[in-house]
């Protein structure tokens, strides 16, 4: 300990206001305010990537979900694109402007330090439209977002980092847009070899126009194209004062028959520096999906017990605090039908009269047999 004492003696000898404790270790409580300063940190001595690996900030990372681990609806099962705009993995959502063009499916295709990705499969050569579009996108809620101050003088600069790899070369696109569809920044990326892994990283100006919503509706949207039209394309690298959902000239996946384009580690921070992903535990991103959508389905089956006579009237909290009153589903425990119960002694199927949903919990309301205990599984979404 007295070699390292003299080292650190030595490196401040000319500031009075640390004194080197006999066993040579400074801590926190022997610097004097304000006694650290910029100016007495060597050049690169403290480092982002340092500072991103071994400080657990836990919530830089703006995108839920970005190394596509939680997959609730599907369980890694393949979900053909319809115009329904369905959710694949979650918090991602396709957009298809015309149904069954590609599949998109978790897969444990990935680059190293990922487990899983998620990858889109074209499923014919298909000549986009000039108002058509296919996308994959992340809607980010206001109240996630409103410290980057969009729409004010004060708005912050943001970077989006993620891994992608295709069947394809050449350049690709997405965007960054606004919920009113009236402020969007299209960018652009190059994938140099096909079916190789690769990182991008993209730093986006924070926008002083427009409206950016900072409520529990959407705040902002990051999408990656697919394949769209000239209408819906706009020119990458500035803020337009439209709706573009990915760059002009972008190459189309969708345009290949059996293209594939992969996508993981998405990240979202306020700075111009991408920094190393942010791993989250597991249990933590799942309560945060869960936020917009829960189920049990399939798994452990909820009860309702019929009280006093004929009526039935259960309440069911959610594990997590919905984003809003939730629309919640319930099927038989049984038979998996939209609507109705599981009648536990023979295995009747009873429909229900409704489900009254709420932010923590919901209500099914039914008639039946007196006494009689019924199982259900359930679904809820407060998607954005």
């Amino acid at each position: 300990m007295a070699s390292n004492a003299k080292i650190i003696g030595d490196l401040i000898a000319a500031d009075s206001s640390v004194a080197i404790p006999g066993d040579g270790v400074i801590l926190a409580s022997d610097l004097a305010d304000g006694s650290v300063t910029t100016a007495k940190l060597a050049d690169a001595n403290v480092t982002i990537g340092k500072i991103a690996t071994t400080v657990p900030l836990g919530t830089k990372n703006i995108i839920i979900n970005g190394d596509m681990r939680i997959d609730q609806r599907n369980a890694g099962a393949s979900v053909t694109a319809t115009t329904g705009n369905e959710y694949s993995i979650d918090r991602f959502q396709t957009v298809s402007s015309v149904s069954s063009k590609y599949t998109i499916q978790q897969s444990t295709t990935s680059p190293d330090d990922f487990v899983n990705s998620v990858v889109v499969t074209s499923s014919s050569a298909y000549s986009v439209g000039a108002s058509e579009q296919f996308l994959l996108r992340q809607f980010v809620e206001g109240l996630n977002s409103a410290h980057l101050l969009w729409g004010t003088a004060n708005a912050k600069t943001v970077t989006l980092s993620f891994w992608t790899r295709s069947s394809l070369t050449g350049t690709f696109g997405g965007a960054v847009f606004n919920s009113g569809g009236t402020r969007s920044y299209p960018f652009t990326y190059t994938i140099s070899s096909a079916d190789t892994w690769e990182q991008k990283t993209i730093t986006i100006p924070g926008d002083t126009s427009g409206t950016w919503l900072t409520t529990n509706g959407v705040g902002l949207t990051i999408s990656f194209g697919l394949g769209a039209g000239s209408t819906l394309s706009g020119t990458a690298g500035s803020w337009a004062g439209a709706y573009y959902g990915t760059a002009t000239g972008a190459t189309s996946v969708v345009g290949t028959s059996g293209a594939t384009w992969y996508v993981t580690g998405v990240q979202l921070e306020v700075g111009d520096t991408a920094t190393p992903f942010e791993h989250r535990p597991y249990d933590m991103e799942l309560a945060r999906c869960q936020r917009y959508y829960e189920q049990n389905y399939g798994t452990n089956n909820y009860e309702v017990k019929i009280q006093g006579a004929t009526s039935g009237l259960t309440n069911s909290s959610f594990r997590v605090s919905k984003r809003a009153n939730a629309t919640t589903t319930v099927y038989s425990s049984v038979t998996q039908v939209a609507g109705t119960v599981n009648n536990g002694n023979g295995n009747v199927q009873t429909a229900i009269s409704s489900v009254i949903s709420g932010k923590e919990s919901f209500w099914v309301v039914m008639s039946g047999t007196s006494s009689q205990i019924y199982t259900y599984y359930f679904k809820s979404s407060a998607e954005l």
